[in-house]
């Protein structure tokens, strides 16, 4: 009795070796990358061995690598010394796999497939992004915050004081950003405030101001709501 081992991604032998090699490459040099579900899990599985490979840092290690980059020469530095150090300490699980709404249009699941611990990990960024929030609404530490807090730090070199950078550049955008909106909506001595867009109820459309879901648009206050 046998049984599946592996997604065959619709494809023979050869092409799909290459379009795996392909993928990891990419995430190595891009740290993240977004492709289908089924991609992205076997994309996974090659790159969590490659990054092994970069940790045991011998000459069949980086033969074998060799063997799977595309424009090796480019990578394998990054491999056997940034990504080598920075998993020095972690025993495994070097990658994230997150769920996205389909992004093509046969509707395929799609995901994206990312490095953790890096300047493009996710949830280091969405963690920052709630603790801004707590803060500015002074609201207690939420219990899956802590969580996460734990998660993102614990192998990062720096982590929390790499946290607290990414808050205060936070903070610092957030800021900035308010300081401009407000020079801008008073250039003509009218005063504004953010309200929901909404959509237009005879047609069910949204206008071309309050395209998306939730997104804010600008109105003077007082002023009639449009639909």
């Amino acid at each position: 009795m046998s049984s599946i081992k592996y997604r065959h991604l619709s494809r023979n032998s050869a092409h799909r070796r290459a379009l795996l090699r392909n993928l990891v490459t990419s995430l190595i040099a891009n740290e993240s990358i977004s492709t289908t579900y089924a991609k992205a899990k076997e994309a996974q599985r090659l790159a969590e061995k490659m990054i092994t490979l970069g940790k045991k840092n011998t000459n069949a290690a980086r033969q074998r690598a060799k063997s799977i980059f595309f424009e090796p020469d480019r990578h394998m530095e990054k491999l056997f010394d940034t990504l080598r150090k920075r998993y020095e300490h972690r025993p495994g699980g070097y990658t994230r796999l997150l769920r996205q709404e389909p992004v093509r249009e046969d509707q395929a699941p799609s995901a994206i497939l990312s490095l953790i611990d890096g300047p493009r990990d996710m949830r280091f960024s969405m963690t920052a992004k709630a603790i801004v929030r707590q803060r500015k609404e002074n609201l207690p530490m939420h219990e899956l915050t802590a969580v996460n807090i734990r998660k993102v730090t614990r192998f990062r070199d720096g982590g929390e004081e790499a946290l607290e950078e990414e808050i205060k550049k936070l903070e610092t955008a957030m800021e900035d950003q308010s300081l401009e909106e407000k020079e801008a909506f008073e250039e003509d001595g009218t005063t504004y405030e953010w309200v929901r867009g909404e959509k237009n109820r005879r047609t069910g459309v949204r206008g071309e101001e309050k395209k998306g879901p939730g997104r804010l648009k600008r109105q003077p206050v007082g002023a009639d709501k449009i639909v």
